[in-house]
């Protein structure tokens, strides 16, 4: 039968994080349409530069844009493996910043810095807050946005 700790990854609680540490996380993602153009209809975001090729022909981009809250969510999402694996609670997303345009074919890249560590006032967890950059495929930064995650302490929850 599978552990409960054996679900999750094994250096990714609260203890192992460290301030000012960096991480570049091992995968990236390609922006398809799938994700741009059904994610900004799913939240109901009616700019047209995100899903309509025609009008985006004859702009200063001459094509689609991706829409910036998936751009933000896909670096939240690379980054979720080696950051919030064990988390217990996501707590807030603060200073988003979109720096530069990214299209249909740009793939993202992630890293993270680990900003602070405070104690929840719990056993079981502690809070950490997480800085995760964006790059596309030249190295560019797209996206920047903070994270703050209650994080699993391995004295409570990992192999006894």
């Amino acid at each position: 039968m599978t552990k409960l700790s054996e679900l999750s990854g094994t250096d990714n609680y609260f203890e192992d994080f460290e301030v000012g540490a960096v991480m570049k996380h091992a995968r990236g993602k390609t922006i398809t349409p799938l994700e741009n153009v059904l994610i900004t209809n799913m939240v109901m975001n009616t700019a047209q530069g995100h899903f309509n090729v025609h009008a985006m022909e004859s702009s200063p981009w001459g094509h689609i844009l991706s829409y910036g809250g998936v751009n933000f969510s896909m670096v939240l999402g690379l980054s979720a493996q080696d950051c919030i694996e064990n988390a217990l609670e996501e707590l807030g997303l603060d200073n988003i910043k979109l720096s530069k345009p990214v299209t249909h074919g740009d793939t993202l890249y992630a890293y993270s810095e680990v900003l602070s560590k405070t104690d929840a006032g719990q056993a079981d967890a502690g809070i950490v807050i997480f800085r995760h950059y964006g790059v596309n495929q030249r190295d560019e930064l797209v996206a920047q946005v903070e994270r703050k995650a209650l994080i699993k302490r391995r004295s409570h929850w990992g192999d006894k």
